[in-house]
């Protein structure tokens, strides 16, 4: 007995646009549809205690083809009616998505535009100026045919051993309770714009000498840098993404940089400091009501008026 229609569903390859598209996809659970999602590897554990299932997308056309094709297959033989009505919703706005899901015979549906309409069973609206959670809720609404209002919060969920990994983990690096959490490395630009607060070495320096515990999670590639760049924080490495969502949950506060763990704070309800310089927040900021955006134009705020959050944020 199948539980839901299935329902495949191509995730983006950014982890804050997996995170912003968390609410579309319980959307479209709550109307029947059981999600089948393809993304990559990391898609898993950030999504681990959503309970959805992840397929990892291979790099390779003919592998990606290859594994649409099979699961295709399965679905089929699992649900008759499969083939015959729109069987996959694609996130990412790009051609090749279309491209991947004709060839392997699917009826996908997705944003029109990019030239690849004629790929698509049916093209939707991609709406000017929304923030990209909107955008997101718009595409799953549309391929619904629902109108309904975005939650005020992701509430992206976190499973108790999840909590307990990170409790041992910080409890192993004598971390107690009220620790900064802080996410200062923004992967690469956007429009050509640094995303990166100039001062976040000062703040932490400044921190520290406040008696604040600071703890610092970086990916495999930042693990140098977090070694030059903030010797006073308590670097934790290796960590997996549903580990670092319950790390984040469990901070006294986070201050972040605009990138991907931002948007895990914010998802998981984290109490967050958004840093933002020249990037226009309008589209991109973390969503929901824990968010207290720091943005001054022209320029960045000071080290000063994050001190001075903090504090607020721990008393």
């Amino acid at each position: 007995m199948i539980e839901g229609r299935p329902l495949i569903v191509r995730l983006r390859n950014f982890v804050g646009d997996t995170v912003l598209s968390v609410p579309a996809l319980r959307l479209l659970e709550q109307h029947g549809w059981r999600l089948e999602l393809v993304g990559k590897g990391w898609a898993r554990g950030l999504l681990e205690a959503e309970g959805w299932r992840v397929h990892v997308r291979p790099n390779g056309l003919s592998e990606r083809i290859g594994q649409l094709r099979d699961l295709r297959r399965q679905l089929r033989a699992e649900d008759p009616g499969f083939d015959r009505r729109s069987n996959a919703l694609l996130f990412p706005y790009a051609f090749s998505a279309a491209l991947d899901a004709r060839l392997a015979g699917l009826k996908a549906e997705g944003h029109a535009g990019d030239g690849r309409t004629w790929l698509l069973r049916r093209g939707l609206p991609r709406r000017e100026g929304r923030h990209t959670l909107v955008e997101y809720w718009e595409l799953a609404c549309d391929f619904l045919g629902v109108q309904a209002e975005p939650p005020i919060d992701i509430g992206m969920k976190v499973s108790e051993a999840q909590r307990d990994a990170a409790r041992s983990l910080l409890a192993g690096h004598g971390v107690g309770a009220g620790y900064v959490l802080i996410c200062p490395f923004a992967n690469g630009r956007v429009e050509f714009l640094d995303r990166s607060w100039p001062v976040f070495p000062d703040f932490v320096r400044r921190a520290h000498a406040a008696g604040r515990q600071v703890v610092i999670v970086p990916g495999p590639a930042e693990v140098e840098g977090a070694k030059a760049l903030y010797p006073d924080a308590i670097r934790l490495d290796g960590v997996g993404l549903g580990v670092y969502n319950a790390l984040l949950q469990l901070a006294g506060v986070v201050v972040a940089n605009d990138t991907g763990p931002a948007h895990m704070a914010a998802g998981v309800g984290a109490r967050l400091l958004s840093i933002w310089g020249p990037v226009d927040p309008g589209r991109w900021a973390p969503w929901g009501s824990t968010v207290t955006l720091m943005r001054r134009q022209p320029g960045w705020v000071d080290v000063d008026e994050v001190m001075a959050e903090v504090g607020r944020a721990l008393g």
